[in-house]
């Protein structure tokens, strides 16, 4: 809790970059996306996947995939401490071997902002790369009030078509992340929080344009080609 308190104070929440403030993203080049997929009945072992894509046509320029020692037990709050280590390796690794090919944003499966101390995995990730990161996340987690209620879930169902979203506002009045609809064939949506250095309306945005399914494109390639990686 004290690391998070204190990496959380360097948390950035706003548009940090010219990209951001352009039209239709104009000057973004390259969107990441991480993943974790682990060994069947074995959570000691997992498949760490780093892929970088072109925006904003979302074909894949450089992908790293590879097994990697997972020494932390899950702990509900903490899940950074167990992947954020080999996320930050497998961005390094990119900067020394392929620096041209950085991400000018990563999109994280999991949250920012929305989380018991306003820190999960995409802050976490954020801070410690400096990079601007988005949390998108599949499940609402409980915080600050927030549930998955009759209220809640009529709201989502309100969500008619690809690209409505409605904020999700806890108990305190902050405004914690965005319940995006991501795709026309699919009701069941996106939790979109800030990470780092990105506002949230920039972070909804920039989801929405990246989604060809449910899940946005750099997230989508990073859990294929990670379960691809297992298989082999």
């Amino acid at each position: 809790r004290r690391e998070q308190a204190r990496l959380r104070a360097s948390v950035l929440e706003e548009d940090t970059e010219p990209w951001q403030k352009e039209p239709q993203f104009s000057g973004l080049h390259r969107v990441g996306g991480v993943d974790l997929s682990y060994c069947k009945g074995d959570e000691s072992r997992a498949c760490a996947s780093l892929v970088v894509l072109s925006y904003p046509d979302l074909e894949v320029l450089y992908q790293d995939c590879r097994m990697v020692p997972v020494t932390a037990p899950y702990v509900a709050g903490f899940l950074a401490f167990r992947e954020v280590p080999v996320l930050v390796e497998a961005v390094q690794r990119l900067q020394q071997e392929e620096p041209q090919l950085q991400p000018q944003v990563l999109l994280v499966d999991g949250n920012g902002l929305l989380h018991p101390r306003e820190f999960g995995i995409a802050c976490h990730l954020g801070v410690l790369t400096d990079l601007p990161c988005i949390g998108v996340a599949k499940n609402l987690l409980h915080v600050d009030g927030l549930v998955r209620d009759e209220l809640h879930k009529e709201q989502v169902r309100s969500l008619q078509r690809s690209g409505e979203a409605f904020p999700l506002t806890g108990t305190s009045g902050k405004v914690l992340g965005m319940v995006l609809r991501s795709h026309s064939n699919s009701s069941r949506p996106l939790y979109v929080s800030v990470g780092h250095r990105v506002s949230l309306g920039t972070a909804v945005s920039l989801v929405r344009a990246c989604c060809r399914f449910r899940i946005p494109e750099p997230i989508r390639q990073a859990d294929i080609r990670s379960r691809e990686f297992l298989r082999r």
